[in-house]
């Protein structure tokens, strides 16, 4: 590429980042506001404008910028599957079409969501190719982690503030509080989901729910890459340790993975409660078909936010028991962890390929060794163990509690979920006030639990508890090693799993600690529980969040935020690294008991 050609394309990309930013920013005003300086005919006439100016970018980069093998890359099919896309909803948009069956005030409102959409869509393809650049910055990852939540936290006050949000105004700090919730998947609310916010402000806490469970990196660099065709080399060793690959060459691999197996399992279980709905409960299918979106999100997310005031347990809810058990298995797939199923993808991979060309050409099946790694299936086992536990734990307790009065179908399915929910979760089809203080006791230690790494949900992770278990037992037998499946746990993960384990009781005994020096009326269990549900990102509450004062509702959006990105993370990323040692002092006992 000539010099010309070569400015000439910076010019455009800076146009269109321009114009995409600056169309997003008309779309959120318009939105946000109830009295905007714009009639909706103007503004939007104005958006079709630029959304004309894009495609004609877009256009010029494809034809500009041509492939060095003159056939189609990566980069050159995106740019076209972008060019196509706003061409037919430019076309849909522009020309006098109805669409049979819809009303006039419909079609209006088809296409102006169109409008927004694609205005949305691509910002976020222009936002994504920017992100690319943030290792730039010469920061640690872990702190570049950690500030793409603080950023993602502030956005969501901000959108949160707006008046066409809320039905009222509210505070800055139940926005924060809020914003902060959603983007740490916790749940907790000082607002009223349902009744406080408008389908507006819904669709932002969807939003922020949505690209907190994923991770903000991991969702723009993901379409950053689709978009920009390649990733540099300081962008596979930025992006390595947020999903754990250590292969460079499949970095953008087990992206697409991760992307598409979260949009996958959202979507079928949307699709199944949208199926298991009662249409009498709703005001139409647009309504059925948001409720059926936003708790398949929140349910794989493991978010527990809800647009039902009493959650789950709102009257001709809480009887579906078809829907509490998709969003059940929605959150056993977002807490398992992408990292398992990304070992379990590459074992059937493998099997099916095994036996597929056994059965076609008559090959010896070929057993490859620790397909299943250590992790996965100690993650696994302890996963189904606690679930198991949960299940007969809040059977028994329970039984002439809230599962008095329902069948013995009922009783199963609640006691299942009431086994998923605690650990990161944060639904609820029961009345929380109403449980026993033994089953509180077991919710306290599944929420401490909590998820497995690499998932969408936080606490303590199994994995970290089962090596905690594992040295506990390995001590007890005098053994000066700790092995599983035939394996030896190294020495640094010990020691991760003790700090971690150590950090995680000094947080949440903080917490609870300055809970009761702000609110000292409220009751002690209540307070230990809301401290537990912060920092483990679950979101259960026996019912005080809203009565909280500002000092304690500070409290908890810090521990909330602690759980969510790691104390082990925050601490590796403002502590200054140390270089391997040259030498070691000689080792000797401390009396311990």
């Amino acid at each position: 590429m000539n010099v010309n050609k070569k400015l000439l394309k910076q010019i455009i990309e800076k146009v269109i980042l321009v114009l995409s930013f600056t169309a997003f920013a008309l779309v959120i005003y318009e939105e946000g506001f109830k009295k905007p300086f714009l009639t909706v005919t103007d503004s939007h006439l104005l958006l079709k404008v630029m959304l004309s100016s894009i495609w004609a970018g877009y256009l010029a980069l494809y034809f500009l910028v041509k492939s060095k093998t003159g056939g189609f890359t990566k980069k050159r099919i995106s740019e076209l599957i972008a060019i196509l896309l706003i061409s037919g909803i430019l076309l849909f948009i522009f020309t006098d079409y109805s669409v049979p069956g819809l009303d006039v005030i419909t079609q209006a409102t088809t296409d102006r969501f169109l409008v927004d959409l694609l205005v949305a869509g691509v910002f976020l393809i222009e936002l994504s190719k920017v992100s690319l650049g943030v290792n730039e910055l010469q920061l640690n990852p872990p702190l570049i982690f950690i500030l793409s939540f603080l950023v993602l936290i502030l956005i969501g006050t901000v959108l949160l503030m707006l008046p066409n949000a809320t039905h009222q105004p509210i505070h800055l700090v139940d926005a924060l509080f809020t914003a902060t919730s959603a983007v740490c998947v916790t749940g907790l609310i000082v607002l009223d989901t349902a009744k406080d916010f408008t389908l507006f402000g819904q669709l932002i806490i969807m939003l922020l729910f949505q690209l907190g469970g994923l991770g903000m990196m991991t969702f723009t660099s993901f379409f950053g890459f689709f978009f920009r065709g390649s990733f540099s080399i300081q962008n596979q060793l930025f992006l390595k340790d947020f999903i754990n690959e250590d292969d460079f060459g499949q970095i953008f691999s087990t992206l697409m993975k991760i992307i598409l197996f979260t949009f996958l399992v959202e979507g079928v279980a949307a699709v199944l409660i949208f199926v298991s709905l009662d249409n009498d409960l709703f005001g139409g299918v647009g309504e059925m078909i948001f409720f059926s979106i936003f708790h398949s999100i929140s349910g794989f997310c493991n978010a527990g936010f809800s647009v039902l005031s009493n959650g789950l347990y709102e009257e001709g809810f809480r009887d579906n028991y078809t829907m509490q058990l998709v969003i059940a298995f929605s959150i056993i797939f977002g807490g398992i962890g992408f990292p398992v199923v990304l070992n379990y993808y590459g074992y059937l991979r493998h099997f099916v390929r095994g036996m597929y060309r056994k059965i076609a050409y008559g090959e010896s099946y070929r057993h490859l060794p620790r397909v299943v790694n250590i992790g996965t299936r100690l993650i696994v086992l302890t996963t189904g163990i606690l679930i198991l536990v949960g299940f007969v734990s809040y059977w028994m307790l329970e039984y002439d509690h809230t599962l008095a009065g329902l069948d013995t179908y009922g009783k199963v399915v609640t006691s299942f979920f009431g086994a998923v929910t605690p650990r990161t979760a944060g639904f609820n089809t029961v009345d929380m006030t109403a449980l026993s203080v033994p089953t509180v006791l077991i919710y306290l230690l599944l929420m401490w639990i909590g998820a497995s790494p690499g998932s969408t949900g936080g606490g303590l992770k199994t994995s970290t508890f089962a090596v905690a278990i594992l040295s506990a037992f390995s001590i007890a037998k005098g053994k000066d090693r700790v092995e599983v499946f035939r394996r030896e746990i190294s020495s640094s993960t010990l020691r991760k799993a003790f700090t971690v384990t150590f950090l995680s009781f000094m947080i949440i005994g903080l917490a609870v600690f300055a809970l009761t020096l702000f609110d000292r009326d409220l009751p002690l269990i209540s307070v230990v529980f809301e401290a537990f549900s912060a920092f483990s990102t679950v979101g259960l509450s026996l019912g005080i969040t809203g009565s909280l004062s500002f000092g304690s509702k500070m409290v908890l959006i810090m521990t909330m935020f602690i759980g969510r990105v790691g104390i082990l993370t925050l601490l590796i990323a403002l502590s200054k690294g140390v270089k391997n040692q040259s030498y070691r002092y000689p080792e000797e006992s401390v009396f311990i008991t």
